[in-house]
C-alpha cells in the first residue's frame, strides 16, 4: 500500500500503483490539497485534545472523519462505504455527494482537482471544500474534558443550559448548569456571517460577537422554508451593542432549507444557522428568555482552576462596590465607576452629582446582591456582564430590582461602565 507524505508542494503519494481501486495519482494529488489542510489537526493543541466523551456511530462529522481517514490510507471502498452511510442518514448532505461523486469518477477518468466541475460551480465547491475542513478541524480537536469557555464564569440556577458559539471554527457548543459549573454536553457546525463577526451595522452580513440570550421561538409554520425547522431570536443589539453605535436587527439561531442539510461556513447574513436535525435538538434545551448565547470569534478556553480563579477574583470586585456603597463615602462608592461611565444619558458627573445628593440624606445602607449570573462578553474589551437582584434598604427609602451592570477593566481593576435595570 502507498503512503503520504509531505513534499515541498504539500502532501503526494509514492508507489501509487497498486492502491484499492487503482484510483489515479491526479485524483490522489487533488485530493491532497483538502488532505494537506487536516493534516495538522493531528497535531493537538495544548486547549484542545480528543475528548473522551462518546461520538455517536452515526454522527455526521464522526463517518466524514473516518472515510477521509480511508482516503489518505487509500483504501477507497471503505471510504465510500462511510459516505454511503452518512448519505443514507443525511441524503441532502451535498458535501457527502461531493465526496462520494469524486470518488467514483476517478474511476473512470483523472481529475483535476476535488470537484471536477465546471468552472461556472468552483464557487460552490470552494464553500463545500471550506465546510469539510471546518468539520474535520472541530471533530479531530475537540475541547478536552474539564476545559471551560471563558465567558460563562457563573449561571442562574434556571439556567439549566448556556450556548457557546466559536464563528472562526464554525461551531456551536451547548453547555449544561451542573451546581454552577459549566459541562459540556455536545457541539453543533454552523454556519455564520458571509462578512465575518463583529456585526455593526444593518445589512453589514456580519454575526455580532458578544452576550446575548434566545427571546423567542419562531415555529416552522410561521416562517419561510429558508428559515427550516423554526428559528430562536437573540437580543441583538444589547445595551453594550447600542453605547457603541452598533445597530441592525433579526440574528436569529434558525435551521436550513428542506432541500439542504447544511450551509457553507460563512454563508449568512448574520445568523448562526444549524442543519434541521441540529436545530431540532438543541431546541430541547433552550428557555425562552433564560438561556444565554455567547458568540465569539474564537472561544477561550480555561482550566478548572483558571476559571474558579478569574471568577472569584470579579466576585472581590462586585462584592467592594456593594460595600463601598454601605459605607457612605461616596468618593469611595464612586471609585468602582469609568469615566466613561453613561446609563439612561447621565455620564459620569451627571451620576456622581446625584449619588452624592442621595447619599447626603442617608443614616445608613444596606444592599443584598441575589441571583447573580455573571458572564465575560468575547472581544477586544475586557468587558463583564452581570445580571442580579438588588435588596436596597436605607432608613427613608427600600426597593428590590432586577440590576444589569457592564464592568470593564481599566488599569488592571474592573469599573462599572453601564449600570440599569435587568
Amino acid at each position: 500500500m502507498s503512503q503520504l507524505h509531505n513534499g515541498r508542494d504539500g502532501i503526494s503519494v509514492a508507489d501509487p500503483g497498486a492502491g484499492e481501486g487503482k484510483f489515479p495519482l491526479v485524483f490522489l494529488r487533488a485530493l491532497g490539497a483538502l488532505l494537506l489542510a487536516v493534516a495538522a489537526l493531528a497535531v493537538v493543541s495544548p486547549t484542545f485534545a480528543k475528548a473522551a466523551r462518546p461520538e455517536p456511530a452515526v454522527s455526521p462529522d464522526a463517518l466524514l472523519a473516518r472515510a477521509f481517514d480511508e482516503i489518505s490510507r487509500q483504501r477507497f471502498d471503505a471510504a465510500l462505504g462511510h459516505i454511503d452511510e452518512l448519505l443514507r442518514i443525511r441524503p441532502n448532505f451535498r458535501l457527502a455527494h461531493l465526496i462520494k461523486g469524486d470518488l467514483l469518477l476517478a474511476k473512470a477518468r483523472p481529475l483535476q482537482t476535488m470537484g471536477d466541475v465546471p468552472s461556472a460551480m468552483a464557487g460552490r465547491v470552494g464553500d463545500l471544500r471550506e465546510e469539510a475542513i471546518a468539520r474535520l478541524r472541530a471533530y479531530r480537536q475537540r475541547p478536552a474534558d474539564g476545559r471551560i469557555p471563558r465567558y460563562l464564569l457563573q449561571l442562574l440556577p434556571q439556567q439549566k443550559y448556556a450556548i457557546v458559539v466559536d464563528t472562526g471554527r464554525s461551531r456551536l457548543y451547548l453547555f449544561h448548569n451542573d451546581n454552577g459549573v459549566p459541562r459540556i454536553v455536545g457541539d453543533f457546525y454552523i454556519s455564520s456571517g458571509k462578512r465575518g463577526a463583529l456585526k455593526a451595522r444593518e445589512g453589514d452580513q456580519k454575526t455580532p460577537i458578544g452576550v446575548y440570550h434566545v427571546t423567542s421561538s419562531l415555529p416552522r409554520n410561521k416562517l419561510t422554508d429558508f428559515y427550516g425547522n423554526g428559528a430562536f431570536p437573540i437580543n441583538y443589539p444589547n445595551e453594550w451593542d447600542k453605547r457603541e453605535g452598533r445597530n441592525g436587527h433579526g440574528i436569529w439561531l434558525h435551521g436550513t432549507p428542506s432541500d439542504t442539510y447544511s450551509r457553507p461556513p460563512r454563508s449568512s447574513d448574520g445568523c448562526v444557522v444549524l442543519s434541521n436535525p441540529d436545530l431540532d435538538a438543541l431546541a430541547k434545551y433552550l428557555q425562552i428568555g433564560v438561556t444565554p448565547v455567547i458568540i465569539s470569534e474564537r472561544v477561550e478556553w480555561l482550566s478548572a482552576d483558571e476559571w474558579r480563579a478569574e471568577r472569584k477574583a470579579f466576585i472581590q470586585a462586585m462584592d467592594k462596590w456593594r460595600t463601598d456603597w454601605e459605607s457612605l463615602d461616596t468618593n469611595r462608592y464612586l471609585a468602582n465607576y469609568s469615566r466613561s461611565f453613561e446609563a439612561n444619558g447621565e455620564n459620569l458627573a451627571a451620576w456622581s452629582q446625584h449619588k452624592r445628593k442621595v447619599n447626603g440624606g442617608k443614616n445608613w445602607i444596606k444592599v443584598g446582591v441575589s441571583n447573580v449570573s455573571m458572564f465575560r462578553s468575547p472581544g477586544k474589551e475586557d468587558l463583564m456582564v452581570v445580571t442580579f437582584d438588588q435588596d436596597y434598604r436605607s432608613n427613608n427609602l427600600s426597593n428590590v430590582m432586577k440590576k444589569r451592570q457592564y464592568w470593564l477593566r481599566e488599569g488592571g481593576s474592573w469599573r462599572i461602565v453601564y449600570e440599569g435595570a435587568g
